[in-house]
C-alpha cells in the first residue's frame, strides 16, 4: 500500500482493504527498483571513452539523458555516478528531480579527483599537487556533489594508466576523507591495486570501488586484507558484469574476470558487505541498463540468488547513503521492479521487466521483455 510516494503497508494477506484502488499485476514478482552504485552516465559506452569524454558539454548532457533512460528501461531507479565532465551530472540530476519519469534517482560526484594524467585526467579531475586535495573537496561541494570521487588506483581505460599501481598515498587520501566528512560527504575510492586498498582501508573511505586486488602479476586477493576490511565494515562495489549486447571479452579479460568473481565470493564469506554495481559508460562491454547482468554475473559465481538482489538494492542503498531506498517495506520510496518470472528460482527473469515504478507512480511498461540492456517493446509512461 502507497500513499504520496511511499510504502505505508505491506499486506500479505493478499486481500486489500475495501474501497482502495488497486494495481493487479497479475503473476509476477515485485521488487525493489535496482540501485547501481557505480555508473558514468556521460560515456555511452562506446570503444573510445577518452574521445567520447571529448565531446562539446550539449553532447555529454544528451549522452547522459539518454543513458538515464535505458537506466529505468532495466529496472534502475537510483543510480550514483561515479565521475563525469564539468559537472554536466549536476544539471541532470536538476532534470530527473523534476521529471521522475525520464530516469532514476540520481547521486552526482562530479570529476573524480585524480593525478596528473591519472586514471580518468579527461574527465577534468586532475591535480598538478597533492597538497590541493582539501581544496579539490571544497570545490566540489560548493557544486553541491553528493559525494567525493578519487582514484586510489591507475584503471583499465586510460592509455599509460595501471591498474595494479596507487595513484595516492594513505595519508594523501586520508586528507580527502577528513575535509569530505568535515562537509559532510562520503568518499568513494576508485581501487584495483591491492596497495591501493591498503590505503583506503587506512584512510577510511566509505565504499571501495572495484576492490580487484590487482598486482602485476593478476589477480591476487590477500587474505588478511580481506578480514580487515570486513571488520572496518566499508562496503566494496563489485563491478564484474557485462553486457550480452557488447563484443566478447578476450580471454585474457575472462580469466581476470573470473579471478575478480571467486574473490568477491571470498570477500562475502569473509562478512564484507558486496554491493553489485555496473561501471556502466566505460567500454562497448559496459553499456548502460547493464546491471541485472551484473547481478546474474555473482549468481553464477556463486552467490545465492538473495544475496546478489540485495548486492543490487538494499545493501547498495545502505553504501550509498540512502535510508528509504532498496527495499519493499513500510517507510521506503515506492520505487518498485516488476519482472515475469521468480528471480528467487531463476536469477535470468530479472531481465524480463513488466513495469518499472517510481515514487508509487508507473514510468515503465512493457507487455514482456528478456533481452538486451536498453531493449524494449513497451513504452514511457509520463508523470501525471
Amino acid at each position: 500500500m502507497i500513499e504520496d510516494g511511499i510504502i505505508i503497508a505491506v499486506d500479505e494477506s493478499g486481500v486489500p482493504p475495501a474501497g482502495l484502488p488497486v494495481v493487479d499485476l497479475g503473476d509476477r514478482t515485485l521488487l525493489p527498483g535496482l540501485v547501481d552504485a557505480h555508473v558514468h552516465l556521460v560515456l555511452p559506452g562506446v570503444p573510445d571513452p577518452v574521445a567520447a569524454a571529448a565531446a562539446p558539454e550539449g553532447k555529454l548532457l544528451m549522452n547522459a539523458r539518454q543513458a538515464a533512460s535505458r537506466c529505468l528501461d532495466a529496472g534502475i531507479t537510483t543510480v550514483r555516478d561515479l565521475g563525469d565532465r564539468d559537472y554536466v551530472t549536476l544539471r541532470l540530476r536538476e532534470e530527473l528531480a523534476l521529471r521522475p519519469h525520464e530516469g532514476p534517482h540520481l547521486l552526482v560526484s562530479g570529476p573524480p579527483i585524480t593525478t596528473a594524467q591519472g586514471h580518468c585526467w579527461f574527465l577534468g579531475g586532475a591535480l598538478e599537487d597533492p597538497a590541493g586535495l582539501p581544496e579539490a573537496v571544497r570545490h566540489r561541494a560548493t557544486r553541491d556533489v553528493d559525494f567525493i570521487k578519487i582514484m586510489a588506483s591507475g584503471g583499465e581505460i586510460t592509455p599509460g594508466s595501471r591498474s595494479w599501481q596507487p595513484q595516492f598515498t594513505a595519508a594523501e587520501l586520508r586528507s580527502v576523507v577528513v575535509e569530505s566528512h568535515r562537509l559532510g560527504l562520503s568518499v568513494a575510492a576508485h581501487a584495483h591495486a591491492v596497495d591501493a586498498i591498503e590505503g583506503a582501508l587506512a584512510a577510511g573511505v566509505d565504499t571501495i570501488e572495484h576492490g580487484t586486488f590487482r598486482t602485476p602479476a593478476g589477480v591476487e586477493p590477500d587474505r588478511r586484507l580481506i578480514e580487515r576490511v570486513a571488520e572496518a565494515g566499508i562496503p566494496v562495489s563489485v563491478t564484474t558484469g557485462f553486457s550480452p549486447a557488447g563484443p566478447p571479452l578476450d580471454e585474457s579479460a575472462r580469466s581476470r574476470i573470473e579471478r575478480t568473481l571467486a574473490a568477491a565470493v571470498d570477500m562475502r564469506d569473509a562478512g564484507v558487505r558486496i554491493v553489485c554495481a555496473s561501471d556502466a559508460g566505460i567500454s562497448d562491454q559496459k553499456q548502460h541498463g547493464l546491471l541485472p547482468y551484473s547481478v546474474i554475473r555473482l549468481v553464477e559465481a556463486g552467490f545465492s540468488p538473495v544475496e546478489a538482489l540485495r548486492a543490487a538494492t538494499s545493501t547498495a542503498a545502505e553504501a550509498c547513503g540512502l535510508a528509504r531506498k532498496g527495499r519493499v517495506a513500510p517507510g521506503f520510496d515506492a520505487d518498485l521492479l516488476v519482472v515475469t518470472g521468480d528471480p528467487l528460482r531463476d536469477i535470468t527473469t530479472i531481465t524480463a521487466v513488466v513495469a518499472v515504478y517510481r515514487g508509487g507512480r508507473c514510468v515503465r511498461e512493457f507487455e514482456s521483455r528478456k533481452g538486451s540492456p536498453g531493449a524494449s517493446n513497451g513504452r514511457a509512461v509520463p508523470w501525471s
